[in-house]
């Protein structure tokens, strides 16, 4: 399996490139913005990109299931069956989209027995593209420049910890972990870039305390866990896992690289 894995890393970091090249297109224009069921935003660009991703992975491998944001009305009796499949977010960030401020990214994950063991993370603006397959390491690549593998850092002795959260979705619980730190410096920036602040070693932790689905979180989570780092949740420090029931949503998490820190602990919690 490591060797497939391995061998999509090509091909899926084509297919994201290609989704991005359609939502650039779309963002220079006057684009409409509607709602979904859940009062999200969405607009053609993630429908776009859903159509490009689905096709293609369907065409690399056309016996596994894909699972897409934009078509996941899967009831789980069926889904529950799925022991592997493709995980998808054509467009993480609509927010961040409609806002024209750049911070919106392509994600593809490939789930394994529950597990995230193959990520794609592209960022259409500046077309760097995160990548990672479990046994095989984690990489940025530049446009033009040869994938360069990334490692998560350790805590920086007597320096400020690094905390990355969310632009559109911060909230109290996030200053009350930040504050619990001692010195702190944080960044809000949008999408799954935030993992990968942590994966590539510019942050140390993602602390999240707001709502998230699977397909938000599953390529990321494995470029984090590739190069280091862990995802885990923020009640049980289990690590994320995904297709586990009915729900699509996660719990709050945090994702972090340095471990020899109890992170957990400065968690918020409910009196």
């Amino acid at each position: 399996m490591r060797d497939e894995w391995s061998a999509w890393l090509e091909p899926v970091r084509a297919l994201a490139a290609e989704a991005s090249e359609q939502i650039l297109e779309i963002y220079a224009t006057a684009f409409d913005v509607t709602a979904k069921d859940d009062n999200s935003p969405l607009t053609v660009a993630d429908l776009a990109a859903h159509r490009v991703i689905v096709a293609g992975l369907q065409n690399l491998t056309p016996d596994i299931p894909v699972l897409s944001e934009e078509s996941a009305a899967v009831p789980f009796s069926e889904r529950s069956n799925w022991r592997r499949y493709w995980l998808v977010d054509p467009l993480d960030g609509t927010k961040e989209f409609v806002q024209r401020n750049g911070q919106f990214t392509v994600n593809i994950a490939f789930i394994e027995e529950h597990e995230p063991v193959f990520g794609v993370v592209r960022v259409p603006v500046t077309g760097v593209c995160y990548s990672a397959a479990r046994g095989d390491g984690a990489f940025r690549e530049e446009p033009g420049q040869p994938p360069q593998p990334i490692t998560i850092k350790p805590l920086r002795l007597g320096e400020p910890v690094r905390v990355v959260g969310s632009k559109s979705h911060g909230g109290p619980k996030l200053q009350q972990f930040a504050a619990k730190l001692g010195a702190y410096e944080l960044v809000t920036i949008g999408s799954s870039l935030k993992f990968c602040q942590v994966a590539e070693g510019l942050a140390d932790v993602y602390p999240r305390f707001g709502p998230t689905s699977e397909w938000d979180t599953a390529a990321a989570q494995a470029i984090v866990e590739v190069a280091g780092g862990r995802v885990v949740s923020a009640e049980t420090g289990e690590a994320l896992r995904y297709n586990t029931h009915e729900s699509l949503l996660n719990p709050y998490f945090i994702v972090y690289g340095d471990a020899s820190r109890d992170w957990l602990s400065f968690v918020p919690r409910e009196d």
